[in-house]
């Protein structure tokens, strides 16, 4: 490590730019950000720059440089000069032992800018020693989406607690391992549903500690998306990434499965047609047992939990049982499936609406409300309908929507093995064993599939 990273008080600090083009604005945005007095050493600056002096106050020196400039300052940036003045300058802010930067000079730099990820009052910089600006910025857009939004309001949490933390935990190794106990369950996860649950939190933890009880954890129900790994939120692929124990479904992606952490525990309930691994009432008792062992638990779905994920069952069982949770929505096949097929679910030509309907057989049967959803201008997409996809097609004929009626069924959505077949009601059954077309399989039905043609395969995805 050449260089060292420390973060100064600027409030009080006083910068002098010298330079009046487009890399000394933006040094005079960013200097001005953190709340530095700058003053601007230029005779002609650019445009925006004067408009940034204006706006932000910041003083002009329209003569332009002059050593003794040097002496009312405590840092000197220097840009958009040519590069033997700016050698000249930089050497006399040297030899007053003034941190110095030029810009795109590293060699004649004393200090770096950094790329700086701000969460006030949490700050992180990333330095490349002047090597490599845009690969700091690549990993200051890196860290951005591994950190909470909220990590701001989770220092001040911290902070208001720091009292009472110290005075129930007065050794300091004992309140490292509390507050990283703290981080690594689920305060950065409660304090996005308001202070008031994370202060609870810390609360309980405090009594839990004093009565020698182990912390009790948290399950996150995590709709993990259709398949594509890259379609997961990322709210979703930080709680994967730091879950101790994942109850996973089947129809969860290879590729998601491989972002979770290599440590964590991995429980497989995935239900096929007639065999279950694990019926839902004890995966309900499974959630509720894991999270009182302290672990935070991710209940992985396909999809989103709340369509036809039977998350509902398993929040409702949580709620009984008094167990933190979290729903993380994904998005669901219906979505997916359509968009990465170019099959738009709503168009103003052709359906007005959409309809989820559940295609799932109970005891050979599918009861549903067939006459409204064989009404036009709408579409319908059936999910777990693949064993069903006859029955569908002949009940919607039976009442009265058209046997030309363009049908999709779509295998795998947005995984690399996904295929598309179109046919109609009157065929559809009959092209699917042809093609032996397998579950997980979506059926869209409605005039929007006709677009599949022409939106899907001028589509880049």
């Amino acid at each position: 490590m050449e260089t060292f990273p420390l973060f100064l008080r600027s409030q009080q600090a006083r910068a002098l730019i010298v330079g009046g083009g487009s890399q000394a604005t933006a040094k005079a945005r960013l200097l001005n950000q953190a709340k530095f007095t700058i003053t601007i050493a230029a005779q002609a600056p650019c445009d925006e720059l004067c408009q940034l002096i204006e706006e932000a106050g910041l003083n002009h020196q329209s003569q332009g440089y002059f050593p003794e400039l040097l002496k009312q300052h405590d840092l000197v940036v220097i840009a958009d000069i040519a590069t033997d003045e700016a050698a000249q300058i930089a050497e006399q802010a040297r030899a007053l032992n003034l941190p110095t930067n030029v810009v795109d000079q590293p060699s004649l730099c004393s200090f770096f800018f950094s790329a700086v990820v701000d969460r006030s009052p949490i700050t992180v910089a990333i330095g490349s020693q002047g090597n490599s600006p845009i690969l700091a910025h690549y990993v200051r857009r890196r860290i951005e989406t591994s950190l909470p939004g909220s990590l701001d309001r989770l220092a001040e949490l911290m902070a208001r607690h720091r009292d009472q933390v110290k005075q129930i935990v007065p050794s300091a190794a004992e309140r490292l391992q509390f507050w990283e106990a703290l981080l690594d369950a689920d305060l950065p996860e409660q304090i996005r549903a308001g202070d008031t649950q994370a202060d609870q939190l810390v609360k309980q933890a405090l009594e839990d500690y004093a009565a020698k009880k182990p912390t009790s954890g948290t399950v996150y129900l995590v709709g993990s998306g259709p398949g594509d790994p890259d379609l997961l939120t990322v709210k979703a692929l930080r709680i994967i990434q730091q879950a101790d124990v994942v109850v996973y479904d089947r129809l969860v992606s290879d590729e998601i499965m491989k972002l979770t952490r290599r440590d964590a525990e991995m429980i497989n309930v995935g239900k096929t047609m007639g065999n279950h691994t694990l019926p839902q009432e004890q995966i309900n008792q499974l959630l509720v047992k894991l999270s009182r062992q302290g672990k935070r638990v991710v209940r992985l779905k396909g999809g989103d939990p709340f369509i036809f994920g039977r998350g509902g069952e398993e929040v409702e069982e949580l709620l009984q049982e008094g167990v933190r949770f979290q729903v993380i929505p994904g998005i669901t096949a219906a979505s997916g499936s359509s968009t990465y097929c170019g099959i738009p679910l709503t168009h103003r030509d052709h359906a007005q609406s959409v309809t989820f309907v559940t295609g799932h057989l109970k005891t050979d049967q599918l009861n549903l409300e067939w006459g409204s959803l064989a009404q036009p201008h709408q579409t319908l997409v059936f999910y777990m309908g693949l064993t069903a996809l006859p029955i569908i097609a002949k009940q919607l004929q039976a009442h009265g929507m058209p046997s030309d009626t363009p049908v999709a069924l779509v295998y795998k959505a947005t995984r690399p093995e996904q295929r598309l077949l179109v046919g109609q009601l009157d065929n559809i059954a009959q092209l699917k064993d042809e093609h032996q077309f397998k579950s997980p399989s979506l059926i869209i039905v409605g005039s929007v599939v006709s677009l599949a043609d022409k939106i899907g395969s001028a589509s880049q995805i």
